[in-house]
């Protein structure tokens, strides 16, 4: 039987049709193996706790296992370059915080653009930053603190590790015209232990190591950077309550894809964030980590993104400005 050329033609799809097709057979499949997950930092700590919970939660919507790989190194940086460079397939995704994926940029002479060589997925917790002190520091409150600090300039030593808590410790003292010595730490649980034993006299933490430590009476806690009280630690102030008005820090985490990963799987990605965020059981997991999630409409992918632009716009000026440099 012979078909005229017009017939034949007739009979083969157009090539936007054939794009549509393999768009919607893409969608279909994926993910057809394992994902693998990078964690900036080591095993053990809070982003990766955080994202062994969240990607064990996507897996149920995934219908595949997220193998997570931690790679350390430069503050998170190491780890995101080589997320940026990943194939954009949608089977390496990498999970940050605010020092990964806002603070680092300004620290440190990155090979990447943060802003623009990554897909953003979703937002997945917040944690608000406290201001701990030893016990045998003679304050009472935030107020005493900075009465305090003024009257015994540079002789107060406070614990800082990470871009964030250089940060802080730098925002702390432009906000209260305070002057305070640093005391470089490797990570969190070195420093709290040097508070605790009284060899510094502050330190800016996070609920997770904070709350620990003030249930056993081992520190005081004079409040916490947030608009709002934290739900684990209600009687502790906030900043603006505790008179240092507007003063916020968050060290929140998220999720992104290599740039120029297919929208329908970013789409795919949080959906399986969104759902795992709103199971009851995973949601306690992270609160008993002293982690907040945001509201819904603060997950989706553009609303990652336009908070990690507002926040470079507030940070970057004031870490340029102290000088705070990468270690």
């Amino acid at each position: 039987m012979k078909f005229s050329r017009r017939r034949f033609l007739s009979l083969v799809p157009s090539a936007g049709s054939l794009s549509a097709f393999a768009r919607g057979a893409r969608a279909q499949v994926y993910p057809s193996r394992p994902l693998t997950l990078i964690v900036p930092f080591a095993a053990g700590g809070p982003t990766d706790t955080i994202a062994r919970i969240v990607a064990e939660g996507m897996r149920a919507s995934l219908g595949q296992p997220i193998i997570i790989e931690n790679v350390g190194g430069a503050d998170g940086s190491i780890a995101v370059g080589r997320a940026a460079r990943a194939a954009p397939d949608g089977y390496t995704i990498s999970i940050g915080n605010v020092d990964t994926h806002v603070l680092n940029a300004a620290a440190y002479a990155l090979s990447y653009d943060l802003l623009n060589d990554l897909e953003a997925i979703s937002r997945l917790t917040d944690a608000p930053a406290f201001i701990d002190t030893k016990l045998s520091l003679p304050v009472r409150d935030l107020k005493d603190l900075i009465v305090w600090l003024k009257a015994n300039p540079d002789k107060a030593s406070a614990g800082v590790f990470a871009t964030w808590g250089r940060l802080f410790g730098a925002y702390f003292q432009s906000s209260t015209d305070t002057r305070i010595r640093f005391v470089p730490y490797r990570g969190a649980a070195p420093a709290m232990q040097d508070l605790v034993a009284g060899q510094i006299d502050l330190m800016f933490d996070q609920a997770g190591n904070t709350l620990a430590q003030l249930r056993n009476n081992n520190i005081k806690v004079l409040a916490v950077a947030a608009t709002k009280r934290h739900v684990l630690a209600p009687d502790i102030p906030t900043m603006d309550e505790a008179g240092v008005p507007g003063f916020t820090l968050s060290v929140w985490h998220g999720m992104w894809a290599p740039k120029g990963t297919p929208k329908d799987i970013i789409a795919k990605l949080n959906a399986a964030i969104v759902t795992a965020l709103a199971n009851p059981v995973l949601q306690q997991r992270l609160i008993a980590l002293g982690q907040e999630i945001p509201p819904r409409d603060q997950q989706t992918p553009e609303a990652l993104s336009a908070y990690q632009k507002a926040e470079a716009e507030k940070w970057w000026p004031l870490i340029k400005a102290a000088n705070i440099k990468g270690e």
